[in-house]
């Protein structure tokens, strides 16, 4: 589906004079940081930190995001993506009982990104699907290669779906709990305290695992890690423009999408090649499953699981086949392909209707909410030419 035409003229520039990520992975962390810092939290959600130990003694931190109004609330200063629902008002306040919790891995390459990068939008998904989110600050490459980022995700999983997490609502232990917003709305509360005696573990049927890119490849990593130790399993996992591959050369990969949409759409096939050496400990790690999960020859026993490709995307391709590989030996697989989609977009202020798009999908996978235009229109939102604004990849809607 063709692209707007002054929109790929821009995206051609920016990734011209985008530079190399093994020159600047710091100098991005540090303007991330600083992006980071301008954006106004969410007064619809309760906002807590907190850190997990490890088995090697580092204490990875935590962040939640607890809905505490409707979606559609109006409050002075809510998510830019956010609508208002008829009948929905600040005196909802508080009156929210999660519907679960999202343990969320972001993406960044596994080199950048963070919680505080990702916390308006960790805030918006809170919020829109009504489910307490638990980010994730997984140890970065190169300074921690693999597997350490599957392995710290690893164990937050397990000490989640033990009712061990140190988070309020989620489980027992001691929170220390920090206000990020400053509004009229209910805060969390001053001070840490002990929970245990008050708070139950979670339904594990209740937990979904959610990565974007790097994150989807971990979360991904997470889920064949669980089935083959044993000690917890993932019921329901959710991947948006995954890394599962290992391959980036335009000459030598077996996917299309990497030729097609690797030099011109902000993140290359070169980005790929550098993000995947920068992250390796060794050329073994390759054709390891826990680092690349096309790679995996038993893919049985996974989640119920939810691919999102990206149309512009380098890994669409690879996306859609994991999709495709998975569908052989699981129940409950969708995926659905993101029209006009690049890589990142979640993150990306410009493209929210990509983004309310995607919040439709998955609400249909999670609650059921049925796949239909949007309101007030004939078609669907965001949708070029009057079609659809996704492809049912797999065929099973």
């Amino acid at each position: 589906m063709p692209i707007n035409e002054a929109l790929l003229a821009a995206m051609k520039a920016a990734t011209l004079i985008k530079p190399n990520v093994r020159k600047t992975y710091r100098i991005q962390r540090a303007a991330e940081a600083l992006v980071a810092k301008q954006t106004p939290p969410n007064p619809k959600c309760r906002i807590e930190d907190a850190a997990v130990p490890m088995p090697d003694g580092h204490e990875v931190p935590l962040r939640t995001f607890t809905p505490i109004a409707p979606y559609g609330t109006a409050f002075p200063g809510a998510d830019a993506v956010g609508a208002i629902v008829a009948g929905a008002s600040a005196d909802d306040a508080g009156n929210i009982t999660p519907r679960g919790t999202i343990l969320f891995v972001h993406g960044g390459g596994w080199c950048t990104g963070g919680i505080d990068l990702y916390a308006q939008a960790c805030a918006h998904m809170a919020v829109r699907l009504q489910r307490r989110v638990v980010a994730v600050e997984y140890r970065l490459a190169p300074e921690y290669r693999f597997p350490t980022a599957v392995e710290d995700c690893y164990e937050v999983a397990r000490q989640l779906f033990a009712g061990e997490l140190p988070i309020s609502g989620v489980g027992g232990g001691t929170v220390a709990a920090v206000d990020h917003h400053q509004s009229a709305a209910p805060t969390a509360p001053a001070g840490g305290g002990d929970i245990s005696a008050t708070i139950p573990a979670p339904d594990p049927d209740s937990i979904v695992l959610f990565g974007d890119s790097a994150g989807g490849n971990i979360v991904a990593a997470v889920s064949l890690m669980a089935r083959d130790r044993g000690e917890f399993m993932p019921r329901t996992q959710m991947l948006l423009y995954p890394v599962v591959g290992n391959d980036y050369n335009p000459e030598t990969s077996p996917f299309e999408s990497v030729r097609t949409n690797g030099t011109d759409y902000i993140l290359t096939a070169q980005d790929m090649a550098d993000y995947i050496d920068m992250y390796r400990s060794s050329v073994a790690d390759l054709t390891n499953p826990y680092f690349a999960p096309l790679t995996a020859h038993d893919l049985s026993n996974q989640p119920r699981t939810l691919v999102l490709s990206a149309e512009y995307c380098p890994l669409r391709d690879e996306d859609e086949a994991y999709a495709r590989r998975l569908q052989l030996v699981n129940d409950n697989v969708s995926c659905y392909r993101i029209h006009d989609g690049i890589h990142g977009y979640l993150l990306n202020t410009s493209a929210v209707g990509l983004v309310a798009t995607t919040y439709r999908i998955i609400e249909h996978f999670l609650d059921g909410t049925p796949l239909e235009p949007a309101p007030g229109t004939g078609t669907t939102a965001n949708a070029p030419e009057g079609g659809d604004a996704w492809q049912d990849v797999l065929g099973t809607d």
